[in-house]
């Protein structure tokens, strides 16, 4: 299609698959400059076509059209009735979605065949117009496009019956044929009526309108005093409505517990610019990409444990380079009664793992809102880690932080020990320091706020200074958290170092905060035991 629109040459079609080729197996968009999302991970598209769409209608109030293309085999991936749903719900006429049924899958039949009507079904009770056409006939697809166009209030599926393979008798119609090359190249090209030189006048856009721009009247950063307790997450929803007051290209969206994130604020204040994405956390990742591909910044929101539903979502997101701002609220056992099912404690390193990604697990309200605000303007998917419980702001409004940076809390020059940590353990390690100062044994409290990227020189400077002694203690599980970052971090350090890392080690259960904190063995007392053995200790 690209070779038929113009877009690339004979010469560069024949290095498809190749390495250095701008066409590998699946596009993507940092080899392809009109490629705006990476394809290869079924049940995507759709998803994505809906934040498209919805930017179109809601954001930037401009007339133009979203088409995808489906596969029957993908149709059995839940995000594609998640999009759906929401694609109905949200009244997109301005969605086409049309799906191949050729009843072959990868390794043999599909789930419904040529059973058209299992599709025509759920479609219609999600609110769309469903046509059905034969999938060879050009002028019923002509038909169908026109009737989709001039279909008002609700988007349009066409379900395009088609046999697989069509025209080439080696593998019309034949299981075990997905994604090979024919073996007789010559006697295929024959049969599709030889060689051809396919080109398409590729019609421009018909309207000249710029997209809509958000008034705003303008915001500072919020800030707090110092002593007032203050959740991380309510921070968050603050900085977020101050933001969008400042900017208006930011987008907020949720998965139905705006209430407990605090996005509810961002609601009230720009309603024009937020986006109900219910339980459906697939889809609120899929449709952020898709509403950033125009140029808008999107926070989506939900418990930092349903992240891990949307994986494959914000890993293609990487791949397509979308710039994604995602929190993850109610992270870690400091939850509280909820109970395990509701505790992010694998987050960190699910966020780590996404390739050029940003993790932020802030630990105080002044220093949330600053990151909430950087993040709009770095690149990549950046992921922040919001806390459930009040804790006291102990940073002042003026007090800087950057993302790659720390925060040395507390130092003294006769440190033994370092302790890093973030979030809700920041304020244990401040208890433990101060019981261990009362003992004699002075300790260095790091809040290393920037998980990814961390601070690398504040780390070194730590075991330079405490003789190669830290204790890295998160709300987390031991694998790939804060703990694991600090070692990568010291991994070719010249210093010798031997670092503890305190961690959830085992399944919690249901308590309050300070309960299970203590449970889990990353409250103060935990800290200050770890840290007087490791006193004694001479890592070198």
């Amino acid at each position: 299609m690209y070779r038929a629109a113009g877009a690339i040459d004979n010469d560069e079609l024949m290095t498809y698959r190749k390495l250095g080729s701008r066409l590998p197996g699946h596009p993507m968009p940092s080899a392809l400059p009109y490629v705006d999302v990476a394809t290869g991970s079924l049940g995507q598209g759709l998803p994505v076509g809906v934040g498209i769409a919805l930017a179109g209608k809601q954001l930037d109030y401009l007339p133009y059209r979203v088409w995808v293309l489906c596969g029957d085999s993908e149709m059995t991936e839940g995000s594609m009735w998640e999009a759906f749903e929401h694609a109905g719900h949200f009244q997109l006429d301005n969605l086409t979605t049309i799906i191949d049924v050729n009843r072959l899958g990868q390794r043999g039949y599909t789930m419904h065949q040529w059973d058209v009507d299992a599709f025509v079904r759920p479609a219609e009770a999600f609110g769309w117009k469903a046509i059905v056409i034969d999938g060879h006939d050009v002028e019923a697809i002509d038909d169908a496009y026109s009737e989709a166009v001039g279909t008002p209030g609700r988007p349009t599926v066409i379900i395009a019956k088609t046999i697989k393979g069509k025209g080439v008798t080696e593998v019309e119609d034949r299981n075990n044929a997905h994604g090979k090359p024919v073996k007789d190249e010559e006697t295929a090209i024959k049969d599709l009526g030889g060689e051809t030189d396919i080109s398409v006048q590729v019609n421009m856009p018909m309207t000249d309108q710029a997209p809509h721009f958000f008034e705003v009247a303008g915001a500072e950063l919020p800030t707090f005093k110092v002593g007032e307790e203050v959740a991380t997450r309510k921070a968050y929803g603050q900085a977020l409505t101050a933001l969008g007051s400042h900017r208006g290209d930011v987008v907020c969206l949720d998965g139905e517990i705006s209430n407990s994130t605090h996005a509810e604020m961002f609601t009230l204040a720009h309603p024009g610019r937020y986006f109900e994405m219910y339980i459906a956390e697939q889809l609120m990742a899929a449709a952020a990409t898709g509403i950033q591909v125009r140029g808008w910044v999107p926070y989506a929101s939900t418990f930092a444990a349903f992240w891990s539903r949307a994986y494959d979502f914000i890993r293609m997101a990487s791949i397509s380079g979308a710039d994604l701002n995602l929190c993850g609220s109610h992270a870690g056992v400091s939850i509280g009664e909820d109970g395990a099912s509701q505790m992010g404690l694998e987050d960190m390193a699910m966020f780590r793992a996404i390739h050029g990604s940003t993790v932020l697990h802030p630990s105080d309200a002044n220093q949330t809102a600053q990151l909430v605000w950087q993040m709009a303007d770095l690149k990549g998917v950046r992921y922040l880690r919001t806390s459930r419980p009040s804790l006291p702001v102990i940073y002042e409004p003026d007090e800087e932080f950057h993302v790659g940076g720390a925060h040395v809390a507390r130092r003294s020059d006769d440190d033994k020990v370092a302790i890093v940590a973030a979030g809700v353990c920041v304020h244990e390690a401040l208890e433990a320091a101060e019981t261990l100062d009362g003992e004699g044994l002075a300790v260095r409290v790091i809040d290393a706020y920037s998980i990814k990227p961390i601070d690398v020189d504040a780390l070194r400077e730590a075991v330079q200074d405490t003789g190669g002694r830290l204790i890295t203690v998160e709300d987390h599980w031991p694998e790939g958290g804060l703990g694991d970052a600090v070692l990568e971090a010291l991994a070719d350090n010249e210093l010798t170092s031997r670092v503890v890392k305190i961690a959830v080690r085992k399944m919690p259960g249901s308590a309050p905060s300070k309960e299970l904190i203590k449970d889990s063995g990353i409250d103060a007392e935990s800290i200050a035991d770890a840290a007087r053995k490791l006193a004694e200790t001479d890592p070198r």
